[in-house]
């Protein structure tokens, strides 16, 4: 063997030791600390849907997809002709009986002064009997005079309670409309992405139909899957971290708000120790609220990335996923 041959073996054995050295040091760098497990996952965000509670004309559509949306902004507006008109006659409606309910209260005071002017009567006529300068039947009609007038101040009472009534009932069948009204400005419950625009202007939503589709940026997760062994030691808000494949380096700070009772990954029978270790459960990461409100501009579902989670409480997260929770 020449020693041209010899070198370039040697050259290659010396590369090839090298390579492995390096990649077993990046190994060694990159490996986790006891009591931290990883697995892969996506960015995911619960959905919040944007739907009128009646079935009415869509008149503007304020937002697009893509949109950044905050909380009471308003995202869409129906039309509410016909609830502005059906408004319009409920407040004639309570006008109309505010005015009965004066018309009682004017019939009430004259039945009193009627009364007062009854009672003088009688007095008058009860001296004069007595006195033997009026007659009997003069008297008795005073009184009956009394009588009907008083029964009729109770009757016009109980008209005006029945009025006041209808004036309540009026004025809570307007108020219903008004609510009708307001109902048909729909704004976004959450700080949030617009997903889906699902309808466009002019079309007619049914009740329930959803215009719009959000993503709420303030309830962002990742879901992974964990072996049994990792599993069963993970505890319910245990510390986690959400990284995304783009930016490795930046983590963020969340907590495991659900681990799966069952497998997803079984064999058909389980009898060893190495088919035991196969199983797998769906651990559910939920990112820190206070923490996400930073990345609300840059937060993307779908994206790719791990999730980390300490199963030991008094293991201690590497410098790259080391993160300052906001204060409380």
């Amino acid at each position: 063997m020449s020693k041209t041959v010899q070198a370039l073996i040697l050259a290659a054995v010396v590369g090839t030791g090298g390579y492995l050295g390096y990649q077993h040091w990046r190994a060694g760098q990159s490996a986790l600390p006891r009591g931290i497990a990883s697995g892969n996952g996506r960015i995911e965000a619960k959905l919040v849907d944007i739907a009128p509670k009646e079935s009415l004309r869509v008149k503007e559509i304020r937002v697009d997809e893509g949109d950044l949306v905050r909380p009471g902004e308003v995202l869409v507006v129906m039309d509410t002709a016909t609830l502005q008109a059906q408004l319009a006659e409920a407040r004639l409606n309570v006008a109309a009986t505010e005015e009965k309910v004066a018309i009682s209260k004017a019939t009430i005071e004259r039945r009193k002064a009627e009364i007062e002017l009854a009672k003088v009567e009688v007095k008058r006529s009860t001296n004069l009997v007595r006195e033997r300068a009026g007659s009997q039947r003069e008297l008795d009609v005073h009184r009956t005079a009394l009588k009907a007038t008083t029964a009729g101040l109770g009757e016009e009472q109980a008209k005006l309670r029945t009025t006041q009534e209808e004036v309540k009932v009026a004025a809570a069948a307007a108020a219903t409309i008004q609510t009708r009204i307001d109902d048909a400005t729909l704004k976004s419950p959450v700080t949030g992405r617009v997903l889906y625009r699902l309808a466009e202007v002019g079309e007619v939503v049914a009740a329930g139909g959803k215009v719009l589709t959000l993503t709420n940026l303030n309830d962002v997760y990742m879901e992974i899957f964990l072996p049994s062994e990792q599993a069963a030691t993970l505890k319910t808000d245990a510390e986690a971290r959400l990284t995304i494949d783009a930016v490795p380096d930046r983590a963020v700070a969340g907590f495991v708000s659900f681990v799966s009772p069952e497998a997803q990954f079984t064999p058909k029978q389980v009898e060893t120790k190495s088919e035991r270790e196969k199983l797998m459960f769906r651990v559910k990461l939920q990112g820190e609220p206070k923490f996400l409100d930073q990345y609300h501009r840059v937060v993307k579902t779908g994206i790719r990335g791990l999730g980390f989670v300490r199963t030991d409480p008094k293991a201690v997260w590497p410098p790259e996923l080391a993160v300052k929770l906001p204060p409380q």
